[in-house]
């Protein structure tokens, strides 16, 4: 497992690469949930996610030798985002693998950076198609089975530990569990009392049945949340969510568009499903904890059209 000093060294290294992103106190969300809410507004990160905080860190540790060979990553969205405009800052080479069913413009604009964008049927296939690469001799940058990523990741929570006023429980999307893991990482030792809570949609479930299953397995996708939607877990960052998350909660996609919506109305941020699936699950802590709890989000990204989430809501019968 990773330390906060390695949390710490990341933080130096992508220094000057990423934003400090905004921590701040939103009235709106705690009239709305009834108790104090504080967001870490990681959607108006560079590239519009946190994924710039990984991506970043990894190619700045990147020998001549595999800044020569290019790197390749798979991604829903916000990482082959994250990876094609760092590695375009850089100067490096990148090709990223992503599903079909990743957004039109998260492909579209790992392209304008000048990253390679190659399309898998599945997320399933994506995985082996960035295997394969990787074993043409292109450095992998995964996205969240890596220390180093794993690590850059963490300074949000560093950040957070730092800028916010008390907190009792903070609420941290799950993927691949890279964001949880830096995270729970800083804060367990920056704020040992607080409470970490994961939240997964169901059909991007990877941590909870990893949970149940006592280690990292495949789970069947089906969520429209795709830069939720790793089919599994890693072991690196399942041993971080079995010692140090309070839980993990999963909510329904129709729940995460929901919140999404209310991020708009109630916080003034448009934020992506991968975040909005925080509300639900803040509803489902505050009845755990009780309404005296002061609640972190990490809202993890913007990267989703009015489109998007509008086609979503009428699919989900989500109403207006």
């Amino acid at each position: 497992m990773i330390t906060v000093a390695d949390v710490e060294a990341a933080a130096e290294r992508i220094a000057g690469h990423v934003l400090r992103t905004p921590t701040l106190a939103s009235p709106g969300l705690s009239e709305l949930l009834g108790a104090d809410v504080t967001v870490k507004l990681e959607l108006l990160q560079r590239t519009g996610s946190f994924k710039a905080r990984g991506a970043a860190a990894k190619l700045l540790a990147l020998g001549p030798a595999e800044r020569a060979a290019g790197v390749v990553a798979v991604s829903g969205g916000n990482h082959g985002i994250g990876l094609a405009v760092m590695a375009g800052a850089l100067g490096v080479r990148a090709t990223v693998v992503m599903p079909r069913s990743a957004p039109a413009p998260a492909v579209a604009r790992a392209e304008a950076a000048g990253a390679e964008v190659l399309l898998a049927d599945t997320m399933k296939g994506a995985f082996a198609l960035m295997e394969e690469l990787c074993d043409a001799g292109l450095t992998l940058v995964h996205p969240f089975d890596d220390p180093l990523v794993v690590a850059a990741q963490g300074t949000v929570g560093l950040e957070l530990a730092e800028d916010a006023g008390e907190l009792t429980d903070v609420l941290v999307s799950i993927g691949g569990g890279g964001l949880l893991s830096g995270v729970a990482t800083a804060l367990r030792a920056r704020r040992p009392g607080v409470r970490i809570w994961g939240v997964e949609t169901v059909g991007a479930d990877a941590m909870s049945a990893a949970l149940a299953a006592g280690g990292p397995v495949q789970v069947e996708l089906s969520s429209v949340v795709s830069t939720l939607s790793a089919p599994a877990v890693s072991s690196l960052t399942y041993a971080h969510a079995a010692a140090l998350a309070e839980d993990v909660l999963t909510v329904t996609d129709a729940e995460a568009v929901r919140g999404t919506l209310d991020l708009a109305e109630h916080a003034k941020v448009w934020a992506e499903p991968a975040a909005g699936c925080l509300l639900p699950a803040a509803r489902r802590v505050l009845d755990r904890v009780g309404p005296e709890a002061r609640l972190g989000l990490v809202v993890c990204g913007g990267n989703a059209t009015t489109a998007d989430v509008t086609a979503w809501a009428e699919r989900l019968g989500v109403p207006s």
